[in-house]
């Protein structure tokens, strides 16, 4: 899913705001995951730290996680979410550049990067390869992305003009190599050495009736989603959307009675070999 550009403090709120519609769906990816307890893990492109805070959780008391994100206002959004949280002691955040991290290598058990590595963000093979060097032999390395949805239920081909749409795409880009696609990212796994390599999709639900936040939430993922498409979707296309998307409007799809929606997240994931020599 493509960030909105513009005011970080706005970007905040839109995903502190839309947590309540990804929480579940996170915590099941990081179940199947099976993180060790007692475990040393590393959240490369933290934002408000939403990820961390669930990831910490799941390493329990014992366990340790380090965010790392360019923005440090997202960062002291998050550093405030962990003092209020209870988990301050095992959590920790930093600024830093995912494609260069200013740690060591065979430093964590394992890393973890949502919506963040792979288009529109530098060259995913390279920072697969950065993040894979962080790994101490026998961790693994997982990245996830938001790769499909259908929230306009009875609109698939306004769904799928929006999705055509430069913004609908982003950040794919026209001319993007197809090696740049989030789908090819067991080859950038492979190629920067990890081994038994799995790719999972998660499905996220939105179902009625929605609670007042849910709902709000509803209106501000259909703007992270489709918020840049208006200079490029047809006027007739823009205006229905608009009544669709927009909670003020008597027309909100999520009001309609038997409202359902989905969205799926998924997760590339491989193994550091237990016997690899670090070449630092």
């Amino acid at each position: 899913m493509a960030s909105p550009c513009g005011d970080k403090s706005e970007y905040a709120r839109l995903l502190l705001e839309t947590d309540c519609l990804r929480d579940d769906l996170v915590r099941t990816i990081i179940d199947w995951l099976d993180l060790p307890l007692g475990s040393s893990g590393f959240d490369a492109g933290c934002g408000v730290g939403s990820n961390t805070l669930l990831l910490a959780e799941a390493v329990g008391r014992r366990g340790h996680v380090t965010g790392l994100d360019l923005a440090d206002d997202l960062l002291r959004i998050a550093g405030e979410r962990a003092r209020q949280s209870g988990h301050e002691d095992r959590i920790d955040f930093k600024q830093g550049d995912i494609n260069n991290p200013p740690f060591d290598p065979d430093t964590f058990d394992w890393v973890w990067s949502a919506d963040c590595v792979g288009p529109g963000t530098g060259d995913p093979l390279a920072q697969v390869e950065a993040l894979a060097r962080l790994v101490r032999p026998g961790g693994s390395v997982s990245i996830l992305a938001w790769s499909s949805q259908n929230l306009l239920p009875g609109y698939p081909m306004l769904e799928a003009r929006l999705d055509a749409t430069p913004a609908g795409i982003a950040p794919f880009k026209q001319n993007m190599k197809p090696e740049k696609h989030l789908f090819q990212a067991s080859r950038w796994l492979a190629r920067a050495g990890l081994q038994d390599i799995t790719a999972k999709t998660f499905v996220g639900d939105i179902r009625a009736p929605l609670d007042e936040v849910r709902r709000n939430a509803l209106g501000l993922l259909f703007d992270m989603r489709w918020g840049g498409a208006e200079g490029d979707a047809d006027e007739q296309d823009w205006d229905l959307y608009r009544r669709l998307a927009d909670p003020a409007s008597p027309e909100f799809i999520g009001d309609r009675p038997g409202y359902y929606a989905f969205f799926t997240y998924t997760v590339f994931h491989g193994w550091r070999s237990a016997h690899a020599i670090s070449d630092h």
